[in-house]
């Protein structure tokens, strides 16, 4: 995928229309660009309306067509406009218009969206270990993608969620060999904690060592 691309996708990852597979590349891509985060940060507020608009539409309201090609590019350039004329607050009403007007089916749409991403990092001046996560809400728990570095690297490692209740799940483990020279890697996992029952992320080595912690704000 392009550079230019993955700009173009801000709004349809926001919005959960990605595929799975573009869905981990934008997210790879999101981590290094401040500006498509912005733009996700600021579509949410239009996914929790459009995503309150799918809890009050009846079951058996049926969409009228399919979705638009251009529908999150649209969307994209309007929340553009109205970032420079200072009229976020209406955004929302303008995106649900856009998706009315063009027919989406909404509930299809909506109920694989939950609210837009969230993006911790942090580094470990002790352990030397640094990390930027992405995590998103889904039905099922939480969608995790993590982009760590170790200097060290030659350990088995996971990372696990800590819940505000203090219960642990294990989200992703991974391996690097010690005779392989490395500087980043990234992987991706799951936890059955909601995100907003998550009090923060540790990366571990399998024997209990602490390498670093992520908090949530």
């Amino acid at each position: 995928m392009r550079s230019l691309e993955r700009h173009r996708d801000a709004g349809a990852y926001a919005l959960g229309v990605l595929d799975a597979a573009d869905t981990f590349r934008f997210e790879d891509h999101l981590m290094d660009c401040p500006a498509c985060r912005a733009l996700v940060a600021e579509l949410g507020p239009t996914a929790r309306q459009l995503a309150a608009y799918d809890r009050l539409t009846p079951p058996p309201v049926e969409p009228l067509a399919a979705p638009g090609p251009g529908l999150a590019d649209r969307l994209l350039a309007e929340a553009a406009r109205l970032r420079r004329a200072g009229r976020r607050r209406w955004l929302c009403a303008v995106a649900a218009s856009a998706v009315l007007a063009l027919a989406v089916p909404a509930t299809a749409l909506l109920r694989a969206e939950g609210p837009g991403p969230e993006q911790l990092s942090a580094r470990d001046g002790r352990t030397g270990v640094s990390a930027t996560l992405t995590a998103r809400g889904r039905d099922w728990g939480t969608d995790v993608g993590l982009r760590v570095r170790d200097p060290e690297g030659a350990h088995v490692c996971e990372l696990v969620a800590v819940g505000i209740d203090g219960s642990e799940e294990t989200v992703t483990t991974w391996k690097v060999p010690a005779d392989e020279p490395w500087d980043e890697l990234s992987t991706r996992g799951g936890a059955a904690l909601p995100r907003e029952d998550i009090a923060r992320y540790e990366v571990r080595t399998t024997d209990g060592h602490r390498l670093l912690t992520l908090r949530r704000p």
